[in-house]
């Protein structure tokens, strides 16, 4: 089956781009915006809408399928492309990659994206958001080529050789971050909340707010969990922050972390982005020290990886060096979403928790994939999203999950 068409338009994400770097240099919320100029470049504003461009191709049996290239909230932060642009988007992929796809007679899945990963323009590499779309429409064309749901697509050319069931939903709260936990615990949500520590105004100035927020947040799950057999698991992400209230220094860092690990029990704990290091073989360093402070303190508290492991040879690196617990394979930082494929395998045989994750600026189309990409790899958690409202990336992510299952699970038992 040929491609016979490749169309983009722009389109909504499910929230906005913001500059970290001012925010952690002291910008202030000014209603919903910032205050104060940007400092990374590509920003016009310190939060400003997110942009995505989805891309459309045309097959020659008349079906249409799409993917949506999107970045993170906090583009140009630890180490990852610029803020995205559309319109730039779109005119980089008429020039570089339409006339790769269009009459192209559809192969495999990994022989297509091949191709687009060695697109090179003037600039170098297409941009991580491009990568990502392009990618998601492939998935999507061989498919339904295949005559087969995206997950199970995934299954076979991978040899994945699991069970495709819905896997763990992890929801974020944003910075609502007392209600929206108290949605989550009513609705049953499997990984939570987030909380969204990304200044030191909510960590408290010696951790105290976080300590507060948990022990808070521990008390509403016993007063509004579903059922007496609810256990959620507590997954915090902290910016860098706790590394900022404690000069950087690990014991103290670990002292604080183990705290925090009793006063969620009997629930399990895993901290995301403790400390900031400033790079890459840094942050491994950083790391590989911290979990063996905790591990010395008898603490079970988990570390999670998210701000400077953006590839796939970054997550190697990670994993090789015992890093981590768990890998936020940040879904849009990795391009395309073979890539995302490759790293939460390679999370996977190294006995480590991959993390499907990603960002609240994606799209609907976007979550959907990745949800299809979650269950193919047998992903520890899969993130609600996009957005932060809570309901909307349960609701996404949840149903594509459940549809897929079902559909799996019937055409296995005929």
């Amino acid at each position: 089956m040929k491609i016979l068409d490749v169309l983009t338009v722009p389109v909504r994400t499910g929230f906005f781009s913001d500059d970290q770097a001012a925010i952690r240099a002291g910008a202030q919320h000014d209603g919903f915006g910032y205050a104060g100029a940007p400092v990374t470049p590509g920003f016009t504003r310190v939060r400003q809408a997110g942009e995505a461009l989805s891309v459309m191709l045309v097959l020659e049996d008349g079906v249409i399928v799409h993917g949506d290239c999107a970045a993170v909230q906090y583009s140009g932060a630890g180490g990852r492309d610029p803020v995205f642009s559309a319109e730039a988007a779109a005119a980089v992929i008429e020039e570089h990659v339409s006339p790769l796809l269009r009459d192209r007679e559809l192969t495999s899945f990994r022989e297509e994206t091949a191709r687009i990963n060695a697109v090179r323009t003037s600039s170098g590499r297409l941009h991580t958001a491009v990568l990502y779309g392009v990618s998601q429409a492939l998935l999507a064309a061989v498919a339904h080529l295949r005559r087969v749901t995206m997950a199970e697509l995934i299954r076979d050319e991978y040899d994945t050789g699991v069970d495709l069931v819905a896997v763990p939903i992890y929801a974020q709260t944003g910075d609502d971050r007392r209600l929206n936990a108290e949605k989550m615990i009513i609705k049953g949500v499997d990984v939570l909340p987030h909380a969204l520590i990304n200044t030191p105004d909510k960590l408290g100035r010696h951790g105290e707010f976080l300590a507060d927020y948990l022990r808070w947040l521990i008390r509403r799950i016993g007063e509004l969990r579903p059922n007496t057999e609810y256990r959620p698991r507590i997954h915090v992400d902290t910016y860098g922050t706790i590394g900022l209230a404690f000069d950087g220094d690990v014991e103290q860092v670990a002292d604080y972390l183990a705290e925090l690990g009793r006063i969620c029990l009997p629930y399990e704990l895993t901290v995301e982005h403790p400390i900031d290091a400033g790079g890459r073989d840094a942050q491994i360093a950083r790391y590989v020290d911290l979990r063996a402070a905790l591990h010395a303190r008898g603490s079970s508290v988990k570390i999670a990886v998210d701000e400077w492991c953006n590839t796939l040879d970054d997550i190697r690196e990670f994993v090789v060096a015992g890093a981590a617990d768990v890998i936020h394979v940040k879904t849009p930082d990795l391009g395309g979403v073979d890539q995302t494929i490759e790293a939460l395998l390679l999370v996977k045989d190294a006995g480590l928790e991959g993390y499907c994750g990603g960002t609240c600026n994606e799209t609907d189309r976007s979550a959907q994939v990745s949800a299809h990409i979650a269950m193919a790899c047998a992903a520890s958690q899969v993130l609600a999203k996009p957005g932060m409202g809570v309901d909307e990336g349960l609701m996404i992510v949840g149903n594509e999950m459940a549809r897929t299952e079902l559909l799996v699970a019937t055409r296995t038992a005929r």
